[in-house]
């Protein structure tokens, strides 16, 4: 055995580590990146679902729009007004107040309610719902078709399908809004938690079509908006829609309405 050989090697070897050391301990130092502290405390605050409903790309994009000033303290809709305000003592600033969110399903055309063009059977998709005949077996071209793409998308286990439609368990919602971009019904929309007045309808047919497909449907007579005492209620496309910033919930409209679309 050759020991200069091994020497040698073992001289080589350990000069190499001691370079690539060195090296990565410079590159380190010229190539680090600031850690934002206020950001790493926000980020550690947030819930963590990065479920997007805030606008951002996750928690960690919500995390560095805050410690930035480019959103509020309060923008996390999970988190809701606890959050808020463990990140508003993170930033030295007011939590401001937070009007807690939850999704509403715009129809309430449950099989009873409602009419069926034809039997379906096939694929239990909403979205497919777009390429089938008449668009679905539903009467009501504009309804929740109650295949559950809601359902699967609400990582909460807020929403589920009874009697053929989408309801929200309101207590479990957290307004992520995953939802509202899974149905291809656009039925689905974030109104306030404490909301007095909703429509229960998103039909955009005339009367008479309306009446036809759903016993509960709105037929656009206007006299809701014609009731209301704050102005609240507008009626566009033959459909009633409620200005919560104006609804004091007086009941006027639900009590004109010959429908009964209005709870």
């Amino acid at each position: 055995m050759n020991i200069s050989a091994i020497i040698t090697a073992v001289a080589i070897v350990g000069g190499v580590g001691l370079f690539l050391g060195i090296f990565l301990g410079i590159a380190g130092i010229i190539f680090k990146v600031e850690v934002d502290e206020k950001e790493e405390a926000v980020l550690e605050a947030l819930p963590g679902n990065n479920c997007g409903g805030c606008g951002y790309a996750g928690c960690s994009g919500l995390a560095a729009a805050i410690a930035k000033g480019e959103a509020p303290v309060n923008a996390c809709p999970v988190g809701g007004e606890a959050v808020g305000k463990v990140i508003a003592g993170i930033m030295g600033v007011e939590a401001g107040e937070a009007v807690r969110m939850t999704a509403f399903v715009k129809c309430a055309g449950t099989c009873e309610k409602t009419t069926q063009k034809y039997e379906y059977t096939g694929v239990e998709d909403c979205a497919m719902m777009k390429f089938v005949p008449a668009g679905g077996a539903k009467s009501c071209s504009h309804g929740c078709f109650g295949f559950g793409n809601c359902v699967k998308a609400c990582p909460f286990g807020a929403i589920s399908i009874v009697d053929g439609i989408a309801v929200v368990d309101k207590d479990k919602c957290k307004a992520c809004s995953k939802c509202v971009a899974a149905c291809p019904q656009h039925l689905i929309e974030l109104i306030p938690y404490d909301a007095k007045a909703v429509v229960t309808c998103s039909s955009k047919d005339k009367g008479p079509v309306t009446m036809k497909a759903c016993q509960v449907g709105c037929i656009g007579c206007g006299l809701c908006a014609k009731v209301c005492p704050n102005g609240a209620i507008t009626v566009e496309d033959f459909h009633a829609h409620i200005d919560q910033s104006k609804c004091t919930g007086c009941g006027a409209c639900k009590e004109k309405c010959p429908k009964k679309a209005i709870v």
